[in-house]
């Protein structure tokens, strides 16, 4: 049985190809379809990625829009400017065991940066943040999530004891003040903070 199965699929096999032999154009037709499929596919994929970085380009935030987000909300918030101002892979990790981290990205110039988002729903009226929220961002920021620039945001506002400890160990702060500028324009945050480390080589979005 099993040497005549074989011979039967062989027989098959054989007229099979002896058919596309003669019918050449069939195959030619088929790959045809294929390729304009694909270009088409591909086209329109070009065509969305376009209109999502034309988006993204014109995203702006007011403090009042801001101000009514969860904290939830304001962390991706935050994940949209940074992907606005380039960062390809912005992306929002905060929630249980984030460790200090809420939103990561890497800027065009391959920059690592790791922010912790601080929302009041109350706004500069809301609680100021202060030192220990800068401690625990610190303790992880490079050690755990190797970050070149950790940056707090914050819609409020930030203690002078906290600005004192963050000059010390080389943290960002974007308060109220700072965030205005940022969600409300259209420089990259990377401009409008005044301190940066060194550039790693650029990647192609550079």
């Amino acid at each position: 049985m099993g040497g005549v199965a074989a011979v039967a699929a062989i027989s098959l096999a054989v007229t099979v190809v002896n058919w596309l032999i003669a019918h050449w154009w069939v195959l030619a037709v088929a790959a045809l379809v294929l390729l304009l499929g694909g270009l088409g596919w591909w086209q329109q994929r070009t065509r969305r990625a376009r209109w999502q970085q034309a988006q993204a380009r014109a995203l702006r935030y007011g403090l009042a829009q801001l101000d009514a987000l969860t904290h939830r909300q304001f962390e991706y918030a935050v994940r949209d400017l940074m992907y606005r101002d380039g960062c390809a892979d912005a992306v929002q990790v905060g929630g249980q065991g984030d460790l200090g981290a809420d939103v990561k990205a890497t800027d065009p110039y391959g920059r690592r940066w790791v922010i912790q988002c601080k929302h009041r729903r109350n706004g500069s009226q809301g609680a100021a943040v202060g030192t220990p929220e800068l401690q625990v961002l610190n303790g992880t920021g490079r050690p755990v999530h190797k970050a070149d620039i950790v940056v707090m945001v914050t819609n409020g506002r930030i203690t002078r004891p906290g600005r004192v400890f963050a000059q010390q160990q080389r943290l960002h702060l974007v308060d109220r003040q700072v965030l205005a500028q940022w969600a409300t324009g259209s420089r990259p945050l990377w401009e409008l903070l005044r301190v940066a480390p060194p550039l790693r080589r650029p990647t192609p979005r550079s």
